[in-house]
Order: structure tokens, then C-alpha cells, then sequence
């Protein structure tokens, strides 16, 4: 009997695509608010068929970066 090997839980997976749900944990804001980023703010997101909405980790983190401001002290 040929034993399966066992993958390691240390193994993790990122996801390259978000959902907005999962868009919205990392804002650390309301699902609404992301759909307002979606309609008004410029956030980029993939369609993958109807209903299924996704936006990019790589884009998230671009569109993110544009908006950060620095302040001189």
C-alpha cells in the first residue's frame, strides 16, 4: 500500500484575487464603502461572470499606494 504524502500545513496559499468581502476586511471597512471605492474612487476589479466580482491584491495594493500621503513634520 503506497502512502500519500502528507502536505505540510506550514504550506499557505495567497490569493491573487480578492473578494469584496475580503477587500473590505483589509480596509478595515463596510462592504458598501468598497463598492463605493469601485463606482467612485477608481478601484480596479476583474468580473469573472456574473456575480462574481474580484479585485487584484496587486492592484489593491497600487491603488492604495496612489492615494497614501505624506506629511512634512
Amino acid at each position: 500500500m503506497h502512502k500519500r504524502k502528507h502536505v505540510s500545513s506550514a504550506t499557505h496559499i495567497h490569493p491573487m484575487l480578492l473578494t469584496i468581502a475580503q477587500v473590505a476586511t483589509t480596509l478595515g471597512v463596510g462592504r458598501s464603502k468598497v463598492y463605493t471605492f469601485i463606482k467612485q474612487e477608481g478601484l480596479p476589479t476583474i468580473s469573472l461572470g456574473r456575480g462574481l466580482t474580484r479585485v487584484s491584491v496587486v492592484s489593491l495594493e497600487q491603488w492604495i499606494q496612489q492615494r497614501e500621503t505624506r506629511h512634512n513634520t
